[in-house]
């Protein structure tokens, strides 16, 4: 008789094969931050002293300053949203919800950028404050800069899953709360902050890790994170990019097991009953939350667009009007867009490959070997990228077979994506392989089917909408990736990311905006396929 998993599900023997291959993948994915760990401990190296030194605490207390903030403003930003734009009357709550997601198309660097340079002399916002008669306008730069850009960039990662979360909130409980006297503003304290608590806490966790790993923002904004620490001294000073670095994965580690043991002590709403969420009435309120909702669509998503327009349009009406070419011509831009869009489609195709035998081993198969490697890649997600590339680029430096092997190749820009977005697939995936029902592998097997037989014509055609959901979340994302194309791009070799970032830092404002232009329209195009309709789909009918 087969054992029995806490499910009552049969478990399977697994295949030897898959077993060595998923914990292969695992030591594949955890090796960045093992060599890491090994470099600042080993080869005789002492980062005990400049663990503790001031050139190390002080960009660590401003790293944890700027998470910290950020966090608690989106926590503040992304559950007020959801909150009005799901369970109230707000007027054009329809339109809201596409539009607020939004801020997810832009690269981090590229929020700064627009700001910076749209606020500076001669940005649009200057010379339209100017004809008002404001004088100056503020310069956003340091601690400030950082916080505002990375805020409105990042409170998506809030507002999607309490959004998603208070669309199944029963209208029940909150009618209750109403009989009982409560105003809409006590029922949300009472009811919805409760049921949306773990939703809060997962976003916010991102938000947090999101700002650690950050480069672009507080580059541009000039603020001393560790991650610009470390990018500044990965040549100068190795060891003290190194020590930089291992605090950094330590602070990344500690905040993912405080997350864990915080959510188990969150009340859970899963149990709760359900029902067509209420619609509760804002009254004298409605005009000032209209207002409020719009100021923060228009900062995420209508500043940033209408900058990079501005500049673009200022380039093309440059070029053909007084004949001043671009520093980067269409060609370098067509370029860059071609080797964004295959190496973001390669990175996303491997990754939900290199994912999917650890899915099957948790998935099908129950086993203790799948659930560490599963472990492994979804603590991944932790891991900045800025540390992934320094640890490879270390590497290939420091082994001569790696150099020889794998230095200044693109497996290794491909492996480094993989490391970092993997575990935005692993989680689709595993639903996938549990999507596929066991009986119709019994039947198939018994009608003689091997295993690759199976794998092709039952859980392929099953797996796919899953599977393909899973490759566009790392294919966004390796698009916008910045620290892991910089510093470890084969020579000659730029995405749109990289010419972006490097134009900006050049002054060529009209280039970057016209790359940026190009870059916003196809994350558009995915955020829209993957967040925005599937968030409309899930929604359902709008209630009358």
């Amino acid at each position: 008789m087969p054992r029995q998993t806490q499910a009552g599900r049969p478990s399977r023997k697994t295949p030897a094969l898959l077993r060595a291959g998923g914990l292969v993948l695992a030591f594949a994915f955890a090796f960045p931050g093992i060599y890491l760990t090994y470099r600042a401990f080993g080869e005789g190296s002492d980062p005990g002293n400049l663990l503790f030194s001031q050139r190390t605490l002080a960009p660590l207390w401003r790293t944890l300053k700027l998470a910290a903030a950020v966090s608690a403003g989106s926590l503040v930003m992304g559950t007020g949203l959801a909150w009005l734009t799901h369970r109230t009357d707000l007027p054009g709550r329809r339109f809201w919800r596409v539009v607020l997601p939004l801020p997810l198309v832009y690269p981090t660097f590229l929020g700064a950028a627009a700001f910076i340079r749209t606020l500076n002399p001669g940005g649009l916002a200057n010379d339209m404050l100017s004809g008002l008669g404001v004088g100056t306008t503020p310069e956003l730069r340091g601690f400030f800069g950082a916080w505002l850009v990375l805020l409105l960039m990042c409170y998506p990662y809030v507002y999607i899953p309490v959004a998603a979360r208070l669309r199944q909130l029963p209208s029940s409980l909150e009618e209750s709360a109403r009989l009982l006297g409560d105003s809409a503003l006590a029922a949300f304290w009472r009811i919805s902050l409760p049921y949306a608590a773990t939703a809060i806490g997962a976003g916010t966790l991102l938000v947090f890790l999101y700002t650690l790993s950050d480069f672009g923002a507080v580059q541009l904004m000039r603020y001393d994170t560790l991650t610009r620490a470390i990018a500044t001294n990965h040549l100068a000073d190795p060891p003290a990019a190194l020590a930089l670095s291992l605090m950094l994965l330590v602070l990344a580690a500690v905040v993912v097991l405080a997350e864990r043991w915080f959510s188990r002590r969150l009340p859970d709403g899963s149990r709760a009953s359900g029902g067509q969420p209420t619609t509760l009435r804002l009254g004298r309120w409605r005009p000032l939350a209209t207002a409020a909702v719009a100021v923060a669509a228009f900062a995420g998503v209508g500043a940033p667009l209408v900058a990079l327009v501005d500049w673009a349009a200022g380039g093309v009406a440059r070029t053909f009007g007084d004949g001043r070419p671009l520093t980067v011509d269409y060609s370098r831009v067509a370029d860059a867009t071609l080797n964004t869009l295959w190496v973001s489609v390669v990175a996303a195709i491997v990754a939900v490959a290199a994912v999917l035998p650890i899915a099957f081993l948790v998935g099908r198969y129950r086993s203790r070997a799948g659930w560490i490697a599963h472990a492994v890649v979804i603590s991944t997600f932790a891991v900045p990228g800025l540390l992934i590339a320094l640890s490879m680029r270390f590497w290939t430096l420091r082994s001569d077979i790696a150099f020889t092997l794998f230095g200044d190749t693109f497996a290794l820009l491909i492996f480094a994506y993989i490391v970092r977005f993997g575990s935005l697939a692993m989680g689709v995936s595993v639903v996938a392989v549990r999507s596929v029902p066991d009986r119709l592998h019994d039947s198939a097997r018994l009608l003689g089917a091997g295993p690759l037989r199976r794998f092709f014509t039952i859980d392929m055609p099953l797996m796919g909408p899953a599977l393909l959901a899973g490759a566009g979340l790392v294919l966004l994302s390796v698009m916008k990736e910045l620290p892991i194309s910089l510093l470890i791009s084969p020579l000659g070799f730029s995405t749109l990311a990289t010419q972006i970032f490097g134009s900006f830092e050049d002054a060529f404002v009209a280039e970057a905006g016209l790359m940026g232009v190009t870059l916003v329209a196809m994350s558009f195009l995915l955020t829209w396929f993957l967040v925005v309709r599937r968030q409309e789909q899930a929604s359902g009918p709008e209630r009358r």
